[in-house]
C-alpha cells in the first residue's frame, strides 16, 4: 500500500495524473444523480469502455436502474513509482464497490478489448458466469488499434479532409482561459484509412461475429455503439474530417450487421450522443470552445453524460419510445441540436474572444469538468493530505463464490 501526497500535474487540457480519493468521489457522485428504480429485468451486458464518459455512465444507470449483470472492460494502467493510476482505474474500483453494494453480478476485466487475447478473456468469462448477452454497448476510445489480421497498428488522428482547417480553439495554457486560432493541415488518405480502422466499426463487428461464433447471443440480443454529429460549427474538423469519416464507417457497420450476423430479433443501433466533456473530446480541436459556448446558453438544460444514459436504456429496454433518424440511428441528441441553441452558440461564435471575456463561465465550468474527470478540483476532498494511491483492480469472482 503506498501513502503520498499528489499534486495535479496539468499543461493546457493534458493532465497526466489522478486523485484516487477524487477519481471514485466523481463515479458516487454520478452514482447519486441517478435516480435509483428497479424494472427487474437484470439483463446480461457487455459493456466495452465501462471506464470513461458515456461508458461509466452507461454502467452506472444500467446497474442503478436496470439491475444489469455481465462484463465491463477497460484497458487502464496500473501505478508505477513515477506516476499513479489511471483515473480509469480508480474509477473502476469506486464503480465495483457500488455495484457489489447493490449485489449486481458485474465483473471488470483489464485489457486491450482491440487484441484477440483480450476477447479471448472476455468470452470465456462470459460463458463461464452468464451463458449469453442481451446488450453490447461499444463505447472505446482508444488512439490506436493493431489489426488482428494483419499485425498493423494503426494510428488514428484528427484531421480535415480535403482542405486545411482553420477555427478559433480554447486555450488553457497559462491557466486563464482565451481564444486562439489553431490551423490543421488535411489528412493524407493513408491517415483517413488509419483512423476508420481504429475508431470506426471493425472491432465492434468482430466482437459481434466471436459473440455469434461461440452462441453468446441472446435471441433479443442487442447491440449499441456510440456516435456523434454535433454542430456544423465543429464539423470541418469533426464530422467531416477523419473522425467523421471513421463515425460513418461505425454507422454503415450496424446496417451490415442488421443484414447479416444478426437475424430475426436481434439488432444493431448506433447511438448519436450529445454534446460532453471527456477526456476524448477534450483532445479535439475546437470541441473545447464549442462545448462551453453551449453550456453558456443551455446552464443546467445541458445534458450530463448520465442524463442521456438514462434515455439510452429507457429506449433500449423499451421503457420509451426509441427516438431514431431516418437512418436509423437512436437519437439523444435534440437538445443540442435545437435550433435556438444552435442560432445563438453561432452568435458567440461569431466572435469568440468577446463572448468568452464577457461570459467566462463557459470555459471555467469546461476546465473544472475535465479537472473532475481525473479527480481534482472537487469540493470535499482535501488536497493536502496524502492520499492511497494503490487500489487493487477488483478481480472477478469465480460461478457459485
Amino acid at each position: 500500500m503506498s501513502l503520498r501526497q499528489i499534486d495535479p500535474k496539468q499543461r493546457g487540457f493534458l493532465i497526466v495524473n489522478s486523485h484516487p480519493t477524487g477519481s471514485a468521489e466523481t463515479v458516487t457522485r454520478m452514482w447519486e444523480q441517478i435516480p435509483a428504480r428497479a424494472d427487474g429485468s437484470s439483463p446480461v451486458v457487455l459493456l466495452l469502455g465501462h471506464s470513461a464518459g458515456y461508458g461509466l455512465a452507461t454502467l452506472l444507470t444500467g446497474i442503478r436502474q436496470h439491475g444489469i449483470r455481465g462484463v465491463g472492460v477497460a484497458f487502464e494502467g496500473a501505478e508505477t513509482e513515477r506516476r499513479t493510476a489511471t483515473a480509469g482505474w480508480y474509477r473502476t474500483a469506486a464503480a465495483a464497490r457500488l455495484a457489489d453494494e447493490t449485489g449486481a453480478d458485474f465483473a471488470f476485466v483489464n485489457t486491450d478489448a482491440f487484441s484477440e487475447k483480450g476477447k479471448a478473456e472476455v468470452l470465456d468469462l462470459i460463458a463461464e458466469k452468464f451463458g449469453q448477452v442481451d446488450y453490447l454497448i461499444y463505447s472505446l476510445a482508444a488512439p490506436r488499434r493493431t489489426d488482428p489480421d494483419t499485425g498493423t497498428v494503426h494510428h488514428s488522428v484528427i484531421k480535415p479532409l480535403g482542405q486545411p482547417y482553420q477555427a478559433p480553439a480554447l486555450d488553457f495554457s497559462d491557466g486563464t482561459a482565451k481564444v486562439t486560432s489553431l490551423r490543421l493541415e488535411p489528412a493524407t488518405d493513408e491517415e483517413t484509412h488509419a483512423t476508420v480502422q481504429v475508431m470506426g466499426g471493425a472491432d465492434w463487428r468482430l466482437w459481434v461475429e466471436a459473440l455469434a461464433e461461440r452462441s453468446l447471443l441472446a435471441d433479443r440480443f442487442t447491440t449499441a455503439a456510440l456516435t456523434y454529429i454535433g454542430s456544423e460549427l465543429t464539423a470541418p474538423v469533426y464530422r467531416q474530417g477523419t473522425i467523421g469519416a471513421a463515425k460513418q464507417h461505425l454507422e454503415n457497420t450496424a446496417l451490415e450487421l442488421n443484414d447479416s450476423v444478426l437475424a430475426g430479433s436481434q439488432r444493431a443501433f448506433t447511438v448519436v450522443a450529445g454534446a460532453a466533456v471527456t477526456q476524448a473530446s477534450s483532445a479535439i480541436p475546437s470541441i473545447a470552445l464549442y462545448t462551453a459556448f453551449l453550456h453558456t446558453i443551455l446552464g443546467d438544460a445541458f445534458r450530463t453524460t448520465a442524463q442521456q444514459a438514462q434515455d439510452l436504456w429507457d429506449q433500449l429496454t423499451g421503457t420509451t419510445t426509441p427516438v431514431t433518424d431516418e437512418q436509423g440511428r437512436i437519437r439523444l441528441d435534440g437538445w443540442e441540436l435545437d435550433p435556438k441553441a444552435q442560432d445563438q452558440v453561432r452568435e458567440l461564435w461569431a466572435d469568440p474572444q468577446a463572448a468568452l471575456e464577457s461570459s467566462p463561465a463557459g470555459a471555467d465550468w469546461f476546465m473544472s469538468q475535465l479537472r473532475n474527470l481525473y479527480g481534482w478540483g472537487l469540493d470535499g476532498i482535501d488536497y493536502h493530505q496524502p492520499d492511497q494511491t494503490t487500489v487493487v483492480w477488483p478481480t472477478p469472482q469465480k460461478p457459485g463464490r
